[in-house]
């Protein structure tokens, strides 16, 4: 089921850069060679199971703005499932900024009310540190009133660091239809080994799509840290002809395993019971992996009923609830008696 997402924002603010560390492969420093987005560039994504991003890459020259608010606009803002609006912070035209923002509110509002609204709050790395959250939380206000009586939500972005990755895991968590399914095996699976935490990577962007915490960590970071370190390191065996599949890190504290999971998900697994052998958490993996293959299949069958439907062009989607075998038993690790 392809998801139409609108990535906007005026020339310069980084979109292009964004998109392409996300979904291309590139590291922040390579961005710089990229050139204008020349009107709008398309790319379809396919991320998990049958989920496909159709991203509109919206060129922010002056000209094609006008465009698309004119004689382009239906076109443009037709069926949008996100509006990804990036801002500048360090613009020297706020109010021209703030103009397009609001002529895509009202585009959206006509055409496409039921879209989701993200407001990106670019280059932060530029603002001193200290400084950073206070300037965030006055353009939040300012946005989430703007915006009004739609819904957004806003980020504080770079491409040099987490950040990015936390607000596109976050878009990219809101697509997903039975993510709350997902959750709740990923509990249950947390639950059955006995972890601190299980995270659930996409596969081909490392973004985090869901996520089980039984214990507190005071690192609100540490997933879209992961994320970025993982990536990096991916990029890194690309370039040598290897394939990452598997992780493992020990020290005085913790293990954490990184596994390929399903087709299109990584798992990791963080134990604060450094004694868990590797044999034991591999056979877990295992045993774990088809329950969640099977929700992916789950997905991609609901998901191909509601585009037949769309296609069909009835006024209403009814899609059965397809619900997996039950979980296969895990093997749980016996308690060491003293």
């Amino acid at each position: 089921m392809k998801k139409k997402v609108l990535l906007m924002g005026k020339s310069g603010t980084g979109k292009t850069s964004m998109r392409s560390i996300i979904f291309a492969n590139y590291i922040a420093r390579d961005t710089r060679r990229l050139g204008a987005t020349i009107d709008v560039e398309h790319s379809h994504v396919k991320l998990l199971g049958n989920l496909t991003l159709n991203l509109w890459d919206c060129g922010g020259q002056g000209a094609f703005m006008e465009n698309y608010f004119t004689s382009q606009r239906e076109n443009i803002f037709r069926n949008v499932e996100v509006l990804i609006y990036v801002f500048d912070f360090e613009s020297r035209d706020m109010n021209l900024e703030i103009a397009y923002y609001q002529s895509c509110l009202e585009a959206i509002l006509t055409h496409s009310s039921d879209a989701k609204i993200f407001c990106l709050i670019h280059k932060m790395d530029l603002i001193a540190e200290d400084h950073r959250e206070m300037y965030f939380k006055e353009r939040e206000e300012d946005l989430i009133l703007l915006s009004k009586p739609l819904e957004c939500k806003c980020f504080k972005t770079s491409i040099w660091d987490e950040t990015l990755y936390k607000a596109w895991s976050s878009i990219v968590y809101m697509l997903i239809p039975n993510v709350k399914d997902v959750e709740n095996s990923l509990n249950q699976f947390s639950d059955i080994l006995e972890a601190d935490e299980v995270l659930l990577f996409e596969r081909a962007t490392f973004l985090v799509i869901a996520h089980s915490q039984r214990s507190s960590n005071t690192d609100i970071h540490r997933f879209e840290k992961i994320s970025n370190i993982i990536k990096q390191f991916k990029l890194s065996c690309s370039k040598i002809g290897a394939q990452f599949k598997f992780m493992e890190v020990r020290n005085s504290t913790f293990a954490c395993f990184i596994d390929v999971f399903t087709p299109n998900t990584y798992v990791c697994i963080v134990m604060s019971n450094r004694s868990i052998s590797t044999t034991m958490i591999s056979i877990n993996i295992n045993n774990g992996r088809k329950h969640f293959e099977e929700l992916e299949k789950a997905t991609n069958s609901k998901d191909q009923q509601a585009s037949n439907a769309i296609n069909d062009e009835s006024s209403s989607v009814s899609s059965s609830s397809h619900q997996g075998p039950q979980q296969q038993q895990l093997v749980k690790k016996k308690k060491n008696r003293r």
